[in-house]
């Protein structure tokens, strides 16, 4: 039977009343995961009140018992880490074994901010006036609004909603609307763990919530993890207002093969950043610069990879790709696809949409491209699909790498630690990984991209300070 979704509004869960929305499983799309009715405008009303109203209460609870509260949490969620890893898998469609660790993942965001209770909390500066000291605390924004994508149904959540609640803030949060469930869970683990009324509110329904979010005037800042163009629109809102805000947006990250590379293990960390979760990561591989001497030998290697797939229910042993999320996403990756210029040359067999369960399917797919200024080669497609060229050397790679509106994450393989360095300084993105694939983030270091594809501050480690909370400069004068 499928699961019942609720809204959480100042500390009761409720049904909304808003229409009916059905969660599908992307493999079995005739398979409802969870269905309830959705959140109104009235209901937004009604969260961002209640968020208002226990700001001061929660900011004026101990850092510690705040703490506690999130390890709590994160408790919980390693004991049902299995059972909720495959509901993560249903839902979203990425492999089990991936969602579980997803949620996994999202405990230690947890216990991460759960622990800044124990580190400093302000700065302690001399004063060149005499009797003096001068003070620089910090204190929480207030109310937050927390709009997140489907990609990482908890793990993104967590990385927002953890520092938020962790340095005072109180909480409004619009998931994606096609990953309902993995929302209701998280939130249930923190109400469970003894987080006050109204401290986090969870309302669930179609993206104008979100910007109905965006735009209440009690919503103090909004962080936001999700397209390009629907960041933009939110940056816009919230700077129409002066609204600070942090928004993670678009990838086309590039993965540098050179000639002097471990070339077994970066055909493999190639394969994992490009078709991994099925390429729907903000930090997935979808560029590939090769350097021509060793060009043939790796793009084989990935081909060969690629034959020997399996696609399949993400649930069941022995899968290696799962399904990408609705149907119009699949049609979508199909058809950016099949619009490729002359100039590009399809390097994989097999049908590009596999008819598997009636599912939401994409084969892996590489295609070499010769033009550069092709939307295969510029646009972010979001799912599994790998464009690649040759270049003759190191320079021409970072020149091309760098040759992209967006800055997110890139991966460089080289044995050759001059170019290393040269590219640690010219390399414009946010997270650059040498000798290791575009994807994976730490949630104790910062995290997020440079150009297109990011504005405002960083998220995770202690980075998630500078938004999450205001400083305050004190001037303490004793004794004159």
């Amino acid at each position: 039977m499928p699961e019942d979704l609720q809204l959480l509004i100042d500390g009761e869960w409720r049904d909304g009343s808003g229409p009916l929305l059905r969660s599908v499983n992307p493999a079995h799309p005739h398979e409802t995961v969870a269905e309830g009715a959705t959140a109104t405008g009235a209901e937004v009303e009604r969260a961002v009140t209640a968020a208002a109203a226990a700001a001061d209460g929660w900011r004026r609870t101990p850092h510690h018992d705040r703490g506690a509260i999130l390890a709590r949490a994160a408790v919980a969620l390693r004991t049902e880490a299995d059972a909720f890893g495959v509901e993560l898998s249903r839902e979203e469609g990425k492999l089990a074994a991936e969602g579980i660790g997803e949620v996994r993942r999202a405990a230690q965001i947890l216990d991460f901010f759960a622990a800044e209770a124990n580190r400093e909390a302000g700065e302690l500066y001399a004063s060149p006036r005499a009797g003096e000291s001068i003070v620089v605390s910090r204190h929480p924004v207030g109310v937050v609004g927390v709009v997140t994508p489907f990609n990482f149904p908890i793990a993104i959540p967590a990385w927002k909603i953890a520092p938020a609640l962790s340095y005072g803030n109180t909480v409004v949060w619009k998931p994606a609307s096609v990953v309902p469930l993995l929302a209701q869970r998280l939130a249930r683990a923190l109400t469970d763990a003894g987080l006050p009324d109204g401290v986090l509110n969870l309302v669930v329904g179609a993206g104008s919530l979100g910007q109905a979010i965006v735009e209440h005037p009690l919503v103090d800042a909004v962080t936001f993890t999700g397209s390009t163009t629907v960041g933009r629109s939110l940056i816009a809102a919230c700077g129409a207002v002066a609204k600070p805000i942090q928004a993670e947006l678009g990838g086309k990250n590039a993965a540098i093969v050179l000639a002097d590379a471990d070339l077994p293990a970066a055909i493999d960390d190639v394969v994992a950043g490009a078709f991994r979760a099925s390429g729907q990561r903000c930090t997935a591989t979808s560029r590939l610069i090769v350097q021509a001497d060793v060009a043939d030998q790796v793009m084989e290697g990935i081909r060969a990879r690629i034959e020997s797939m399996v696609l399949g229910d993400p649930t069941t042993a022995g899968t290696d790709v799962g399904p990408v999320i609705t149907g119009d996403a699949r049609d979508s990756i199909a058809a950016a696809v099949r619009a490729a210029g002359s100039g590009t040359r399809l390097l994989t067999a097999g049908d590009l949409l596999p008819d598997i369960d009636a599912g939401h399917y994409v084969r892996p797919t590489l295609v070499e491209v010769s033009d550069t200024r092709d939307p295969l080669w510029t646009d972010e497609i979001f799912g599994p699909v790998l464009a690649v060229t040759r270049v003759p050397d190191a320079d021409t790679a970072l020149r091309l790498a760098n040759d992209s509106p967006f800055g997110l994450s890139c991966a460089l393989f080289t044995s050759d630690l001059a170019v290393t360095l040269h590219a640690m300084a010219e390399l414009r993105v946010g997270v650059l990984h040498i000798n290791s694939e575009t994807g994976g983030a730490d949630p104790h270091v910062p995290f997020g991209g440079t150009k297109a594809s990011a504005f405002g501050p960083k998220e995770q480690g202690r980075a998630a300070r500078d938004f999450f909370t205001s400083m305050r400069t004190v001037y303490l004068q004793g004794r004159r």
